[in-house]
This record gives structure tokens, sequence and C-alpha cells, in this order.
């Protein structure tokens, strides 16, 4: 077959044939990159044949499922007369051939001579964050890492602590992703690699009754404390399974609440006897959620079903709490959508359809993996979210602001395009997939503004021109973190031109905190791990750039006198947290590493077991923790600076 067809093809599903790489050199993907591409999104592909009934397949999916347009943009590309159902009830008569303009936002149904068709008319922008008074500022926490009462943080111990932040003015707290893991998996426990994006994880869970495990250690032992953690739930099960709240909540649940459970039964009985890690490795007539066998199973194991109800039923109540105990901020909880999910998870096997099973999204080659990275994570497949009139994101959204007052969505680089990678291969041979940016973004404008959820988008990495300006144009606050806020030269920005519409950050959870950094922890974190690199020519690149941070912290006014020593980075620690809460972003968010003075990150991209992810406790409780002087004393900086 020719090379002509495999390219038609790829245009036609929105994959970038030619693409700019970080350094701006322009690349092209190779036709052999693109059929293992094209077959694992399942599009046909061997011959000129297939790629043009695939073609077809597309342009039927791409057709009329939905319109999705702005207040006051005109209904174009219909005709004849049509009766517009309004959500609340009212109709309205429109002559189509006259492009009619529509006004009201909200999720609207055209009755026309082409059938029915949701008609979703979204605001310019989303909510935004709170104007009056001092500029908001906030703080990150990974739960997990909060002592409490058991071996690891849960919600009980996140309400604490945001009754705690909240007594000390913040006006949010930003956390990692809840989403529900594997529940009876503890090796699983990256919030990155969920099982579903659609329901909560259990472990944060409070069974109630006598704590599951006493924390020790700086590190967090996953198998032990989950095992602790779920024998404490099946004796909270036992006592409580019969409660009248629980029984509602069953009674009223919904077929995609059931599947999960279900799955996860089925998770726990096939990893328990055979190993399986996905439900790609369950015997063949249990891989289909519809199939006799699967209907069997949960007939005869209908209790360890209603154990994995009652295990969701508590992380609700809890989660429902959590953020109840932080809506005396301005903002809130913002919880964080992770980008994708495990193909070996609850959504996979019960709603296949919506994904793309065949790839692994990921990132291309750049400064800092010269090898690219595949996430072994998958996503929402474009074609079929227009299919489906968009309901699959629809509903992560509103499940994501169920409990926020704000929301970040992980990689936002992706509402524009992803980097696939075929199953098995290299991120070498992947590609950009684009997205429906325009009708994504239209939806998180009209669910924040319904929800008053402001939306934080995750925009670091290789930035697409255009990106952050189109995002900001719909009230998306963009993420801007101290070591990257840099000029040409190498300086760091002064905090009065960092981007308004952002949200300013010492570090994140995949970057050192600034004690860290100050330390070179990474550094030493590379060398002791073997990385590529010149380790010698960092330390002295590292010596160079905090001179340039205390210059830049000394002009801002946050700091003065000499320059601490790399191994007495307090002084620098505070200098950077003032500098960030200076900064003209709408809203400051500090991570508690930073606020305690921590050295070492909760997570060091690339590694799995190399390095302690998502492990790491806090060396005390919150309320501990907010009485010490040194925090006291940040504290008072950030809202000083945020007042002015």
């Amino acid at each position: 077959m020719s090379d002509a067809a495999v390219l038609r093809l790829a245009k036609a599903a929105g994959i970038l044939v030619d693409w700019e790489d970080a350094t701006g050199g322009a690349r092209r993907v190779s036709i052999g990159n693109l059929r293992a591409i094209l077959s694992g999104l399942g599009f046909g592909c061997e011959s000129a044949g297939q790629c043009d009934d695939s073609i077809i397949r597309l342009e039927t999916e791409a057709s009329d499922h939905c319109r999705i347009i702005d207040a006051g943009a005109r209904l174009v590309g219909l005709s004849g007369r049509g009766l517009l159902h309004f959500e609340d009830g009212r109709t309205l008569d429109l002559d189509l051939d006259d492009a009619p303009v529509v006004t009201e936002t909200g999720y609207h149904e055209l009755d026309w001579a082409g059938g029915v068709l949701p008609v979703i008319v979204a605001p310019q922008r989303g909510q935004s964050v709170p104007t009056a008074g001092p500029r908001p500022w906030g703080l990150s926490v990974q739960i997990y890492s909060l002592v409490g009462d058991g071996a690891f943080g849960d919600f009980r111990a996140l309400a604490d602590f945001a009754v705690h932040a909240t007594r000390v003015g913040a006006d949010a707290v930003m956390l990692s992703p809840v989403h529900a893991l594997f529940t009876t998996d503890p090796g699983r426990y990256s919030p990155y690699s969920p099982s579903s994006r659609s329901f909560l994880n259990p472990w944060y869970g409070d069974p109630g009754g006598v704590p599951p495990l006493p924390s020790t250690g700086d590190l967090i032992d996953w198998p032990a404390a989950v095992a602790a953690k779920l024998t404490a739930f099946r004796q909270a099960y036992a006592r409580a399974g019969s409660d009248p709240a629980f029984l509602d909540y069953v009674a009223h649940a919904d077929n995609a609440l059931t599947q999960h459970a279900l799955f996860d039964a089925l998770y726990a009985h096939f990893f328990t006897s055979i190993g399986a890690r996905g439900w790609q490795a369950w015997p063949a007539e249990f891989r289909q959620p519809g199939s006799s066998a699967v209907a069997a199973f949960a007939r005869e194991q209908a209790e360890a079903i209603d154990f994995h109800m009652f295990l969701q039923w508590r992380a609700e109540a809890g989660m429902a709490e959590a953020a109840q105990a932080a809506a005396g901020m301005r903002i809130g909880l913002v919880g964080d959508i992770a980008v994708g999910i495990d193909a070996g998870g609850s959504h996979a096997w019960a709603r296949g359809d919506e994904l793309m099973l065949g790839i692994s999204i990921g990132a291309p080659p750049d400064a800092f993996q010269a090898a690219g990275q595949n996430w072994g994570i998958t996503s929402f497949s474009p074609a079929a979210l227009r299919a489906k009139a968009y309901r699959p994101f629809l509903d992560l959204l509103r499940g994501a602001m169920r409990y926020a007052g704000g929301v970040r969505i992980d990689h936002a680089l992706g509402l524009r395009r992803l980097w696939l990678v075929p199953n098995g291969a290299s991120p070498l041979d992947g590609a950009y997939l684009c997205q429906p940016e325009a009708d994504l973004l239209r939806l998180i404008a009209l669910e924040s503004e319904r929800n008053a959820t402001i939306v934080i988008g995750e925009d670091l990495g290789v930035v697409p021109p255009g990106l952050r300006e189109m995002q900001a144009e719909r009230g998306l606050l963009g993420m801007r973190v101290l070591p990257f806020e840099r000029d040409k030269g190498g300086d760091f920005r002064p905090p009065r031109n960092w981007d308004v519409a952002s949200v300013a950050m010492t570090s994140t959870h995949d970057l050192p905190p600034v004690a860290g950094w100050w330390k070179g922890r990474d550094i030493m974190w590379r060398e002791t791990l073997g990385a590529a690199g010149e380790r010698i020519a960092e330390r002295s690149d590292r010596a160079l750039d905090r001179t340039r941070l205390w210059q830049a912290c000394c002009a801002a006014g946050v700091a003065q006198g000499p320059e601490p020593a790399a191994e007495t980075p307090a002084p620098a620690v505070d200098a950077a947290i003032g500098l960030v809460a200076k900064a003209a972003s709408a809203l400051a968010i500090v991570p508690i590493e930073d606020l305690v003075g921590l050295d070492e990150a909760p997570n060091l991209p690339g590694t799995v077991n190399e390095h302690p992810n998502w492990r790491r406790r806090l060396p005390a409780s919150a309320e501990a923790l907010f009485a010490r002087q040194d925090v006291a004393g940040r504290v008072a900086r950030i809202a000083e600076e945020r007042e002015t």
C-alpha cells in the first residue's frame, strides 16, 4: 500500500505527522510508527481500503452528536425550523436558516429535522479567584503524609489540617489526586495511576473505632498499612453494614458505582488467586462486564461487592467532612484530576469504549528526559468523546468539583495534544494526537461557573504556542513555579513580572522543596541513582543559581544580607516563600514541605522503587507544625506580602 493512505488517515485521526521538539527542531513521525499508533487507536491501516474505511468511520463519529458554542454565538450549519428546549423547561422556536444567536448558558436540546441535538452553551470564562480583600494564598499537602491516628494520613487528618490552615488565614488547600486506586493491591499507591477517576480512594476513608496501625518512621509501609486499614474496615462493615444510611446509599447507587465495586471484588479475587494485576490477565470469560461469568460472580459474591460499596460510602463521607472543614476558606479544597488512568483498572474494564486502550500516554524527549516518557496510563479517546457528546469528560469534571472550591488539571497541555506511545514501544516512537481543545475548554468554563470552582491548568513542560493565552481567556490559571521563572539570561524574574493569570508556587510534588534545591538534594539523588549527566557541572550551575535566587530575593525586598551557605537553607526558604507570596499571580500556593523547611520531594519522576515516592510522612501533626515558630513566621510573611 502507499504511504499516502496512512498519512491521510493519520491527518483525519488528528495525529501530528510533523511536529517541533523542545529545541525547536523539526521532527516527522515515520510511517511505521504511524501505523502502530493508528492500530493502537483501533483504526485499521494495513491496506489502502482499511485506511479509507477508517476515515469514513472517523467522519461518521465526528458528525453532530452535540454542539458546543459560546454564549452569544450563532448556531450555524443547520436548516429549517427547530424548537430549542432550554434546561429550565422553556422553549424557543428558531429559524435555523438565519443562524440564530443563543445567549443563555447551559445544557439545552434542539428538536429539528435532523433529530434531537444537544446544544451546550458556555460562558466565556469560568469561576474567578476571589478579589475582595487580600490576594488569596494557600498550602499544598499530600494527604497520606499527614500525621494522624493511623499509619498514613486520611480524610479525617485532612479535615484537621484544613481547620488549622483556616485558622492561620489560608484560603485553599491543594491536594494530589484522591482517585480510586487498586483497593486490595497496596503496591500500586501512585495517585497518578488510578484505576478510576470517577471514585475515591477508600484507603483515605475512616473505618471508625480502633486506629488500624500507628505511624512509625519517616516512610509509609503501604502493604502493612493498607492491610491493617482494610482489616479495620471489615470490622466496621460487620458492625455497620446494615446501617440504614448505607443501605439507602446502595439502593440509590448508579450502574457506574455498582460496576466499580464489582470490579474491585473481582480484582481482589484474581489478585489473590492467580496474581493478576489487571483485568487483561483474568480468565477470558471475566474480561467483559456483561458476561454470564461476571453475572454469576456477582450473585455468589454479593457480600464482597457490598463491602466495596461500603468503602466508597465511607470515603465519600470522609471527603465531605474534609470539604466542610475547609468551608471557612475563600476557596477551600483544590482537587487534582490525573491526566490518565491505568488500562488495567475499573474504568477500562467497565467503559473501555471511552478510552485509548491500545496506547499509553507520556511525553516526548526534552531537556530533562532525553528518552522521552511513557507514563503507562491511557486516557479518553477524542473520537469517543465526540460520539458520546462529551458525557465522560463532563462526569469527570463534576465528580472532581463535587467537594472542591478548586480543581487542578494535571498536564493541561493534554487539552490540546497528548503524546501517544504504542503499547510496548519506546516514547521515542510516539506522536502527538490533537484533542478537541476548544470544546473541552468551553465545558470546563461552564462547569467551573456552575460549581463556583476555580480551575488551574498545569501548563509545565513543552508548551505549544498560544496554549497559555487560550486557557487564560477561558479563566484557567496557569502554574508558575519558582525554579522555572527565569528570563532568557537565566536570572529569576521579579515578582511583579509573574503572570497574573496564574498560581505562583515555590515548588511542586515532582520537584525538590526549596531547602532541598538549595542544598542540592536533587543532584545528590541523581548521583546516587547513576542518572546520566555531569554532577560537577550541575553543582557549579546550582551554586550560580543560588546566587541568582538570593539576589532576586534581595532586589524584591524579601531578603537581605549575605547569601546563606548551601548547608543552611532556612533563610533561603524564608526568602523564596516571600518572593512567591509577593508575585503578581492571582493565587499563591506554598507546599507544606516548604512551609516546614523539609528537603526531600514527595516524588522523583522517572523512578518507581529507586526513590521513596509517595511514602514520606510529615514530621509532626498539623497542630504541632503550625505551632512552630519558623512556620508561624513564614505564614506571617505570606499574609503580609499578599496584603499588598
